[in-house]
This record gives structure tokens, sequence and C-alpha cells, in this order.
């Protein structure tokens, strides 16, 4: 069941405080993928510079990492809105949590390797879950 309303966490589902954890996790993966397109996309000059003047990266690899970096940041302010929430008021959401990080740790190799419509799929997955937490969170 997707939705657990505003019953008691479940056995057989992952906590929303280890949702959570993972969720920071999956920042700091982020932030590596983009460290390390860095790496690539400009000289190590620039990478130890105070980077005044910009400097155009090579290839596509760190532009998708930034990107997908961002987005990433812009998700995960609504999931720990909605998964604090739950957490406050000793609710649980089911498996949304859960699988908004699935769809989430889905989404960062599809977005870096330009994998277009199944990115696409893997963020209305992502999409749905949060609105699963928002409907748990109001108490249906």
């Amino acid at each position: 069941m997707l939705g657990g309303g505003a019953g008691l966490a479940k056995e057989n589902t992952v906590s929303e405080l280890t949702c959570l954890e993972l969720a920071v996790g999956l920042w700091f993966a982020h932030l590596f993928s983009q460290m390390g397109a860095a790496g690539g996309a400009f000289r190590t000059a620039y990478l130890f510079s105070s980077r005044d003047a910009q400097q155009m990266p090579a290839g596509l690899l760190w532009g998708r990492a930034t990107r997908a970096f961002a987005n990433y940041v812009e998700n995960l302010v609504v999931f720990v809105a909605l998964d604090l929430g739950l957490i406050v008021i000793h609710h649980t959401a089911g498996f949304a949590p859960t699988v908004w990080i699935v769809a989430r740790v889905i989404y960062l190799p599809l977005y870096l390797f330009n994998i277009v419509y199944v990115r696409t799929m893997a963020a209305g997955v992502a999409m749905i879950s949060l609105l699963v937490m928002l409907y748990s969170l109001a108490g249906f």
C-alpha cells in the first residue's frame, strides 16, 4: 500500500527517519558526481582558483551533473518538509518516502547519461511519491 494515511509506521516499511538519512546521503552522491565531473570539465588550476573569471567546461557531463544536483536540491526541500512533518506527527506515508528515494537514485544516472524519457518517468514517480506523502500528512 502506498499511502499509510494517519496510521503508525508499519514493520515492513523503511522509516521516515531512515529515508531522511538516505536523502542526505543521496545529496552527497550528487555533490560527488558534480565534483568528479568537474575534474574532467576544467583544468586543475581553475578548480583550485577563486574562479573570478568564468571558464567554459569541456564536455557535457559537468553541466548535466550540475543541473541534476540543482534539480535534486529543489525536490529535496519538499521531501524534507513532508518527511519531517510526518515524523513530528508520528504518521507514516507507507512506501512513498522509500519510493521517492529509489526514484531519485535512479534519476541521477539517467540524467547524467541523457536517457530522457526514462528519466522523466523516474521524476514523475518521485513527484507522485511526494503527493502521497502530502496526502498522508494531511491526514487522509
